[in-house]
């Protein structure tokens, strides 16, 4: 494919290997022209095949300064085709790659993994269930990583391990909430040249109520049983004030007496976190508790926890809001898993475009009304 003028060149390269999934007469429009105006009108809004290749007609002017259109604009059913037909595999390596192209290395920085449902994307006709991603999110890029679809009859430990395996986790924490708590994924962390803190609950009982036992002994000897560190923040917001409090133990000593302990490679530290939430005249406090490899101070680790659930507001919050995700009917054959790497890649490029103040879901309209502007995004990254 030879693009005409000005496309940012590795826009075409990173999905070279993406292999058309057509043959004969059903190619008469370039694969790489329906990739392009997919991403572009999924940064410009489109939440659906029918918007995309509605956008691609209103901009097919615009459009054929970059691409070839031997047969014009696709239809809606000729992107419905395609990207149903795609690998994901395929796809989801392309994107990979990308990222480790583009990500700017940040010794400590935080990846979040969590999952979410695309709830919508059910099929009752052919008994298939909604399908359950599993994603990776740099906190201090402000980046999806990679994403991996939990199989139908399985969960999130097993899409876990997966996803680590496709990330070089050297110099980063990874936090990961308790249905991640398992001693497999925290030694493939270690593994992979990562740190790791997982939150602590009932999947592990044992190790779990000896912790809490441990702090509980802490706070009624007035805090003198053990070493420990200490670190405190207020937050306000909205009219509410949340006071939080985190202490870590890491003696060695101590650790090792644990339930399990010795199962858990390099397990550094123990912590509880605390928090009590003033709204208006309602009061309350909620616990929480983790184990890390690290032996960071209570205030980073504090400043940790607060990270991971940056993967809530800033990528899973957004994609419902800003991308209507929760919304969207894509469900046959590969078109529903596709779509959400479409997603990622569009709020990727907009989160590092940083000249508009604008929130995500205004960008995405600017981008649609102003194609310099959608240059401008395409550039943050496709450079």
């Amino acid at each position: 494919m030879v693009v005409k003028t000005t496309l940012p060149p590795t826009m075409v390269a990173h999905f070279a290997d993406v292999a058309d999934p057509r043959t004969g007469p059903n190619a008469s429009h370039k694969f790489i022209d329906i990739m392009v105006i997919a991403i572009c009108a999924v940064i410009s809004g489109a939440d659906d095949y029918v918007a995309i290749s509605d956008y691609g007609k209103a901009k097919e002017t615009w459009f054929k300064q970059y691409l070839e259109l031997p047969s014009g604009i696709p239809s809606h059913d000729t992107f419905w085709r395609v990207f149903g037909a795609i690998k994901p595999e395929q796809f989801q390596k392309c994107f990979l790659t990308w990222m480790s192209a583009v990500r700017k290395a940040t010794f400590g920085e935080v990846i979040a993994i969590d999952g979410k449902r695309l709830r919508r994307s059910y099929d009752k006709g052919d008994d298939k269930a909604a399908i359950h991603m599993v994603s990776a999110w740099a906190t201090t890029n402000r980046l999806v990583l990679a994403q991996q679809k939990v199989d139908e009859k399985s969960n999130e430990i097993t899409a876990i391990p997966k996803l680590l395996n496709c990330l070089d986790l050297h110099g980063c924490l990874v936090t990961i909430d308790a249905m991640g708590c398992q001693t497999e994924i925290a030694n493939l962390i270690v593994e992979r040249g990562g740190d790791y803190l997982l939150s602590l609950k009932g999947n592990q009982s044992r190790l779990h109520e000896d912790v809490i036992l441990l702090f509980d002994d802490l706070a009624e000897s007035n805090f003198k049983a053990y070493e420990f560190d200490d670190a405190r923040s207020v937050g306000k917001d909205h009219g509410r004030i949340e006071v939080r409090q985190c202490w870590t133990i890491s003696d060695p000593d101590i650790i090792r007496f644990l339930h399990g302990a010795e199962k858990w490679r390099d397990l550094s530290t123990v912590v509880k976190v605390q928090s009590e939430r003033y709204i208006g005249e309602k009061y309350s406090v909620e616990s929480r508790y983790f184990i890390a490899s690290t032996q960071d101070t209570a205030e980073v680790i504090l400043q940790n926890t607060r990270d991971h659930w940056q993967i809530e507001n800033s990528l899973h919050w957004v994609l419902d809001i800003a991308f209507r995700e929760d919304e969207c009917r894509i469900r046959k054959d590969n078109g529903s898993q596709n779509f959400a790497i479409l997603r990622h890649i569009a709020l990727n490029l907009l989160n590092q475009e940083k000249t508009s103040k604008s929130g995500i879901k205004n960008r995405r309209l600017r981008a649609g009304w102003d194609n310099k502007y959608l240059l401008k995004i395409l550039q943050t990254l496709f450079s």
